[in-house]
């Protein structure tokens, strides 16, 4: 047993990890290899799917060059969520990659929003959902509108983690939960899909994430799973699976989640299609890594000199982390970052510190509107994601969240959660929740220490203080 190895795949926003896991759990080996992104114009962010692909091979060889020959039993693949590339039939890319913070389609959105009441939405959607930038069905008509010849000529509208999938196995095809917004608990929602014209024709079949699509010569011929988006991915390599557990996941992005049997909607999440009798709440932000890459390029430190600065700043600074707009819960494309409450004591460390808390700041936004749809408070979360290897930066989601913050020993849950979604297709684990229980194990437990409840109110109070600034930004 000990050298059977489950891999896991996640394209990722800034990179390309694989990860191997024993059938307990524990990590075996990982590597990561980064992924450029490209904004060519304001509000635009591109990927080229080629780097995903290049990424991901450069990571698989180093991890399999040290595992014993063979020793793979399966892979599962998950990534980022609302990215959307163009390819042709021969899985070749037909243009670069829209992911999930471009904004381009922001008008498009708003327009096909409008045609729907909240109570057309419920029957279609199943709550007052909002149809944003990063919506399929806003890329689609995009797509159609400004590049007709391009959309013509393009076979497949696919995920990240669905190109890939293709790539390795030859088969196309996706999972109910990376629909998002244009798949519903039996499948394609024909009105959302009817939105662009020719979307229906270009998306791939549906699966279960644990469904096999075939098997991969690289991997010793071992079979490869559907997978799914990166932060239901997470909801599996968190144990999120259960009622009452909640987690946030901090990587370029945040992903606020919790299970519960409740399935009524509450505006600005993402509420999924059951499983079983069991629904997910969630809501990603825009930007939390990728706040603290801006901060880095800045201020001109360096990633670990922004947290060693970080460390010693005192609090009293708000920043609001909307660099590109907000999604959950404002789903504000509109919206700017800002420093507030600055004085002439302010030092860089202050700014660094407010940085990292106003991240946690957005958490605690999404968090309230999940304990909203839960309908019951949600005592602790689970923490993981790149952010939790920053004591600090998990410590400050604690005193924010004014709860106990578990950090789990896997970091990357998505590539956990792949990594399960494998297993229960090759038939090591009857379902995913019991893999899950049976691997994810916590490794710390932070608990609040200083209570900042006041800047949170000042966080919440400057969105409504500053519409008319943003408003008028936004047109500038």
């Amino acid at each position: 047993m000990d050298e059977e190895a489950l891999l896991g795949i996640d394209v990722g926003t800034t990179a390309v990890k694989v990860a191997a896991f024993a059938p307990d759990g524990r990590e075996l080996a990982a590597h990561s290899v980064p992924c450029p992104i490209a904004r060519p114009r304001p509000g635009w962010a591109e990927q080229d799917p080629e780097d995903w692909w290049h990424a991901m091979e450069t990571a698989l060889h180093t991890v399999l060059s040290g595992l014993p020959a063979g020793s793979v039993r399966a892979a599962g693949i998950v990534s980022q969520v609302n990215t959307h590339l163009l390819v042709g039939e021969d899985l070749r890319p037909l243009a670069p990659a829209v992911i999930w913070q471009d904004q381009r389609c922001a008008k498009i959105a708003a327009e096909l929003d409008a045609r729907f009441t909240d109570d057309e939405k419920k029957r279609i959607w199943g709550g007052p959902i909002v149809l944003d930038a990063s919506f399929a069905g806003a890329r689609a008509a995009w797509f159609a509108r400004e590049q007709p010849e391009l959309w013509s000529r393009a076979r497949w509208m696919m995920s990240p983690k669905d190109f890939i999938g293709a790539r390795l196995t030859g088969r196309v095809a996706t999972d109910l939960l990376s629909g998002v917004r244009i798949a519903g608990a039996s499948g394609y929602l024909p009105e959302a899909v009817a939105l662009a014209d020719g979307l229906g024709d270009r998306l791939p079949e549906l699966l279960a994430p644990e469904n096999p699509l075939g098997h991969a010569a690289v991997l010793g011929d071992a079979p490869v799973v559907v997978g799914t988006m990166d932060a239901f991915g997470a909801v599996f390599g968190t144990r999120t699976t259960e009622p009452g557990r909640a987690m946030v996941i901090c990587g370029t992005s945040l992903v606020v989640a919790a299970a519960s049997h409740r399935s009524e909607s509450v505006r600005g999440l993402v509420t999924f299609p059951p499983r079983g009798d069991l629904v997910v709440h969630a809501g990603p932000t825009q930007a939390a890594g990728d706040a603290v890459r801006w901060w880095s390029q800045a201020s001109g430190l360096s990633l670990p000199e922004v947290f060693a600065s970080a460390a010693k700043g005192k609090p009293g600074v708000v920043f609001l982390p909307h660099l590109q707009g907000e999604r959950a819960p404002l789903w504000d494309p509109d919206l700017r970052g800002s420093f507030l409450g600055l004085t002439s004591s302010t030092s860089t460390a202050d700014l660094s510190r407010a940085v990292l808390t106003g991240v946690a700041f957005s958490a605690r936004h999404v968090l309230e509107t999940v304990e909203e749809a839960c309908g019951e408070p949600l005592p602790s979360v689970t923490f993981s994601g790149g952010g939790a290897r920053s004591d600090l930066w998990t410590q400050l989601h604690a005193d924010v969240l004014s709860r106990p913050v578990e950090r789990l020993r896997v970091h990357d849950s998505a590539a956990l959660g792949a990594a399960l979604l494998g297993a229960v297709g090759a038939g090591q684990y009857p379902d995913v929740e019991t893999a899950a229980a049976s691997t994810v194990a916590v490794e710390r437990t932070f608990t609040p220490e200083t209570n900042l409840t006041g800047l949170y109110e000042a966080y919440r109070a400057a969105h409504e203080g500053l519409a008319r600034v943003h408003e008028r930004l936004a047109r500038w």
